[in-house]
């Protein structure tokens, strides 16, 4: 089968313009350009569309992009990882929505409102007993107290931070991205600031050894199914692995 221009901006929600343009950039080719100059997209066409779509949805860049879809010939395995993604986002937005509407009714009871319930997502207490064993109590109690004396907005933009560096990361996983590549490396300061960021960590303190904290940090991103999780599995983690490993490399 074959969709004019026409028909294809219509069916994905998208203009005409959106359409050559994606064509001008190689992203979206047509199947066919006719006598009278229309371009006609195929299904192989349609699934292209589809994955330039979901991944600027992610918020990635039409460069970014344009290299993931050079480095991915198998359009299944793509569109798994983007399932996957979408997924992710999914479980973000129920627990943002289920967060939501404990506080609406909260507030139309006229109850007192709590704080741990209208940021669902982040438990910082779940850990307690694992960063004691590894970093101290007072590395525990130093973070607590960082955590407990954020306003609730400081805690929202904390946490939307933190899941957006895991998206990017993910997607750049899913896209081919190579470790240290620049779009990687980028990824990798991030991360590193975001985690010199928490207090009671052994990244927060002025003497401590950052580089071999953040390498076994790295690994346990891989080993632990946890924390790999957040990265979209094993493959996703050693992704970030690798590229945090580069990015310290290349820093010393």
């Amino acid at each position: 089968m074959e969709w004019s221009i026409q028909q294809v901006a219509r069916i994905a929600g998208t203009t005409s313009r959106t359409l050559r343009h994606y064509d001008d950039l190689g992203l979206v080719p047509p199947a066919r350009i006719g006598s009278n100059g229309y371009r006609y997209y195929d299904e192989h066409a349609l699934v292209r569309l589809q994955r330039v779509l979901l991944l600027r949805e992610l918020g990635l860049g039409l460069p970014q992009i344009a290299g993931g879809l050079a480095h991915e010939d198998d359009e299944a395995s793509a569109l798994t990882t983007h399932l996957l993604l979408l997924r992710q986002e999914q479980d973000r937005l129920a627990r943002q929505i289920a967060a939501v509407e404990h506080t609406v009714t909260t507030l139309q009871g006229g109850d007192e409102l709590m704080a741990e319930t209208m940021f669902d997502g982040f438990d910082h207490t779940r850990y307690k007993e694992e960063v004691e064993q590894r970093w101290g109590k007072d590395a525990y109690a130093r973070s607590d107290a960082w955590w407990r004396g954020m306003n609730d907005e400081e805690r929202r933009a904390w946490m939307d931070r933190v899941e957006q560096l895991n998206r990017d990361w993910t997607a750049a996983a899913a896209l081919g991205v190579a470790p240290d590549s620049p779009e990687a490396q980028d990824l990798a300061r991030r991360h590193i600031e975001w985690l010199t960021g928490i207090p009671g960590t052994p990244a927060a303190a002025p003497a401590s050894d950052l580089a071999a904290y953040v390498r076994g940090l790295a690994e346990m991103y891989v080993a632990d199914e946890r924390f790999a999780a957040d990265y979209g599995g094993v493959e996703g983690a050693s992704f970030v692995r690798d590229a945090l490993r580069s990015y310290l490399d290349r820093a010393h």
